[in-house]
């Protein structure tokens, strides 16, 4: 388990942002509950980044934990259509992020240092890019939630073409580390099926 220099403040940290995800007017059915979409996606990237790395510092769990914090606040219809517009959406949900978070975490009474860390972790920052190896466990947490979640939609949503090119960009941001995790994941057959051999085409490109 990773050290944590202050249990109580990590404990009311993560209570906040639940807390900030609980109003979610988007849910998910999981085991039969109805549950807030962003709250339990949280919870999933939480429990991915420990299972990923078991000595996950404090600040890449408080960054796993708030990563889509109230990402329901700028829906995707507030931009047009298009790729170009698609990426200005997603530059203004992560600095809506790291704002959200770096803000609980100095109410919490956390150091300029660990706010720094955890609002450019949520925030991306280019940080996958030079090799931090922190963005790269939550990025394969990210994308294990992904999969875990909507590849099982998308079989029903997408052709195979569409379906190739969702997930090999997925497939590409993940390291050895979680796409290993990827294809253990508890799947239907149809998805299993699917999952494997589209991951046998990425090999051969």
């Amino acid at each position: 388990m990773p050290d944590i220099d202050d249990q109580d403040r990590f404990d009311q940290a993560i209570a906040a942002i639940n807390a900030a995800n609980a109003d979610d007017p988007f849910t998910l059915m999981v085991d039969g509950e109805v549950l807030p979409k962003e709250q339990t996606h949280a919870e999933m990237m939480t429990r991915w980044v420990r299972e990923l790395d078991p000595r996950a510092s404090e600040e890449l769990l408080l960054a796993a934990r708030a990563h889509h914090i109230r990402r329901w606040m700028i829906p995707r219809s507030t931009f047009p259509a298009g790729r170009s517009a698609y990426l200005r959406w997603r530059r203004a949900l992560h600095a809506v992020h790291a704002e959200l978070t770096a803000a609980i975490l100095e109410d919490c009474g956390y150091p300029r240092g660990s706010v720094e860390r955890v609002a450019s972790l949520v925030a991306k920052a280019d940080l996958l890019q030079s090799g931090d190896p922190d963005a790269q466990t939550l990025e394969d947490a990210l994308s294990l939630v992904f999969l875990d979640t909507q590849l099982e939609p998308l079989l029903d949503d997408l052709d195979d073409r569409q379906l190739r090119r969702a997930l090999g960009r997925t497939w590409r941001k993940m390291s050895p580390n979680g796409q290993e995790a990827a294809l253990k994941l508890t799947l239907s057959e149809r998805a299993v099926e699917t999952l494997t051999r589209l991951v046998d085409g990425f090999a051969d490109e």
